[in-house]
This record gives structure tokens, sequence and C-alpha cells, in this order.
């Protein structure tokens, strides 16, 4: 299953907007949720200011600086989804986001590759220097809880979110 992380480049301009579209459907029928959240916030239309703006390079009041990644099908040379590594945690992402946001588009999903890029993010965590990984999800999604529990993810608490969701935090050590 050849599949790798990517850093995004003109060559998947199609595909993303794409993913985004198939996304985008999904939430609006499913409810589903968009993570990882880097890959939504801007409009991907105007490509090069998408490509721009799509990582945070220097920590602000809000945010911190941060990775996103691709999951790429080599083999189809298919987007299948995204991840977002938080280099660092602030006091809001220590409670509720944490290091890594992930996400399979949705005619991928139960196949078993929102593992595999966990396994890939983790490894770039690694590189980040970040030895003790904060992974969080919806406790109602159960494929994300498996993936991270896949990964060594070790819960340690259940809370409320601000939306009132029952939100699960997992740590992974590496």
């Amino acid at each position: 299953m050849g599949l790798k992380l990517i850093k995004l480049t003109w060559e998947y301009e199609t595909q993303l907007g794409e993913m985004i579209d198939e996304w985008t459907k999904d939430q609006e029928i499913n409810h589903t949720n968009h993570s990882p959240w880097a890959i939504f916030k801007n409009d991907y239309h105007d490509f090069s200011r998408y490509l721009e703006q799509l990582e945070v390079k220097t920590a602000t009041a809000d945010r911190v600086p941060d990775s996103v990644f691709f999951l790429l099908d080599e083999e189809k040379n298919r987007l299948l989804g995204a991840v977002n590594i938080r280099h660092e945690l602030n006091a809001d992402l220590l409670q509720e986001g944490g290091h890594i946001g992930a996400g399979i588009r949705p005619a991928e999903r139960r196949k078993g590759y929102a593992t595999e890029m966990i396994r890939l993010a983790l490894i770039e965590c690694k590189k980040l220097g970040i030895d003790r990984v904060l992974v969080t999800c919806d406790k109602d999604n159960i494929g994300s809880a498996k993936s991270i529990i896949n990964n060594g993810g070790v819960l340690e608490n259940e809370f409320v979110s601000s939306d009132g969701e029952i939100v699960q935090r997992y740590w992974i050590t590496l």
C-alpha cells in the first residue's frame, strides 16, 4: 500500500479541490467535522494564497507553528487525507486540540488509512523533537479513537468541550 506524507504542491491543485469539495458535501449531509481544520481555513480557489497560508510559520497570540502534510496513495496518485502537526502546545491545544489534527476524505474512510497517516505523522513529530504527543478526538468518533489507540495512544481523560461534545485526550509516547 504505497502511502506517504507529502507537502502540497501545484501538482495537486485539482486533487485538493476535489477532496475538499467531497469533504464539504459530506459535512453538509452527514454533519461530520472538518479535521484537520488547517486545510479548510482558506479558500483553495486562490491556490497561491492557499499554499502561502496553509502553515503557521511564526507563533502568534492564538496560533503555534505547524506543519501540514497530505496522505498520498502513490499507486493511485490520489490524495487520501491530511494531517496538521502543531509543533508545540498552547493552553487551548493542551486542553482540546493536541499536537495532531487528522482526517481522511469521506470516500476513503474505514480502510485503515487514518492509522497509517497517524503513524507517519508521529515520525514527523519525532523529527520536530516532540517526544510525547497529545491527540484528541470526539468520543463518538470511534474510527479516530481506534487509529490513535492503534498507534499507542493512552486515554488520559474525557471532558465536555465548549460546543458540548465529549472529547477524549490521548497521549502517545515516542
